[in-house]
């Protein structure tokens, strides 16, 4: 099991996210949990990233949304960093 730390960034990002599409709460609430149990589920679809966020990764949320994060695998902890739209969580 991991533990899922939330920065600061994440928590307001993820309050405007969820306020703009509370249709996406539960399915929100399940990519979490699913993150803390097996963070390499496959309906997750964790991959790493590229270009300027190179030494983080993505899950896919929806098909169009996702979630980055950093992986801290020898500690047991996975840090939210980002939740929207694919433009809105891989710009610069």
């Amino acid at each position: 099991m991991y533990r899922l730390v939330w920065t600061n960034t994440f928590s307001r990002t993820a309050r405007k996210f969820l306020k703009k599409n509370p249709d996406l709460r539960s399915e929100f609430e399940r990519t979490l949990k699913q993150l803390e149990e097996n963070p390499a589920h496959p309906k997750l679809r964790l991959h790493p990233l590229k270009g300027h966020l190179a030494d983080k990764h993505a899950v896919s949320l929806t098909y169009s949304h996702r979630i980055v994060l950093v992986l801290v695998l020898d500690e047991g902890e996975i840090v939210l960093l980002d939740v929207g739209t694919h433009d809105q969580t891989y710009r610069s």
